[in-house]
């Protein structure tokens, strides 16, 4: 069972909400696995929100509410951890999922993968994408991207596996600079095992992940999910004949995608194309 040691409740919004849970829970005399059947969870999922590992939800937060005879107190605290949030409202739940995953296999068919992006790839892509935003705002996107990077890439972090299609080489993001920086970034994370890297090359033709980024995870002890982004807009899918479609999907696209060897190769070449005489 999953126990907050040590949590400070006045980290984060996220750890007052699971502060917040355990002492309701502890005063009510329930134990987590018996907090859990009257919420219809496990007792592990409960630890995971009174950890701060889980971002907490609002239909749970409601029957907690209604458990604890608390008002609208937990639905109120998960409001508050919502707007904290870092990352967009529809990919938070993903995000924290991540932390959890045992494996992550991500499809990515126009952009480099965000685990694999350098910092001037990630600053240029989000000036593109949010011209009105301001440096302030595009600074805090670039530092969450970078740190969910760090997360992902540590040797204690998921195993990784990205199949970018070639059109991510060659559609130029920032400056032919920021580009090269960027190939040679990914061919060194290749090169050091970090995340296994395939391309599925334009000769490839069209394939089921044209519309947008997929991310397939995998869990210990969970099923997996995966989770769908196009432009401002995602979405989580944990439904398992769903689920099955994708992997069968993503096992596709590893076919026709070039082996990491010969991968490694055309990222070598397309990194020429960006160097200046």
């Amino acid at each position: 069972m999953t126990q907050p040691k040590n949590l400070d409740p006045f980290t984060s919004p996220k750890t007052f909400y699971g502060a917040e849970l355990r002492r309701h829970r502890e005063d009510a005399g329930l134990s987590q696995d018996q907090l859990g059947e009257r919420v219809f969870c496990s007792g592990a999922y409960i630890g995971q929100f009174e950890s701060a590992i889980r971002r907490p939800q609002v239909a749970f937060s409601k029957q907690f509410d209604d458990t604890f005879h608390s008002g609208e107190h937990f639905q109120r605290l998960c409001r508050l951890v919502h707007e904290a949030e870092k990352h967009p409202e529809y990919y938070a739940d993903a995000a924290e999922l991540e932390k959890l995953a045992k494996t992550i296999c991500e499809y990515s068919p126009m952009l480099v993968p965000g685990f694999l992006q350098t910092e001037a790839y990630a600053r240029a892509l989000s000036r593109a994408t949010q011209p009105l935003a301001s440096e302030e705002e595009i600074e805090r996107h670039v530092k969450t991207r970078m740190d969910r990077a760090r997360q992902l890439l540590d040797p204690t972090g998921p195993k990784l596996w990205a199949i970018l299609h070639e059109a991510a080489l060659r559609i130029t993001v920032g400056s032919p600079e920021v580009m090269r920086e960027q190939l040679l970034h990914i061919a060194e994370i290749a090169r050091t095992r970090g995340a296994l890297v395939q391309v599925q090359p334009n000769s490839a033709g069209p394939h089921p992940f044209m519309m947008g980024t997929v991310l397939l995870m995998t869990f210990d002890d969970a099923p997996s999910v995966v989770y769908s982004e196009g432009a401002h807009s995602g979405q989580l899918i944990d439904d398992p004949a769903l689920v099955e479609r994708n992997q069968e999907s993503y096992d596709l696209a590893r076919a026709a995608a070039l082996s990491p060897e010969a991968s490694q190769a055309l990222i070598a070449s397309a990194t020429k194309d960006y160097t200046t005489p």
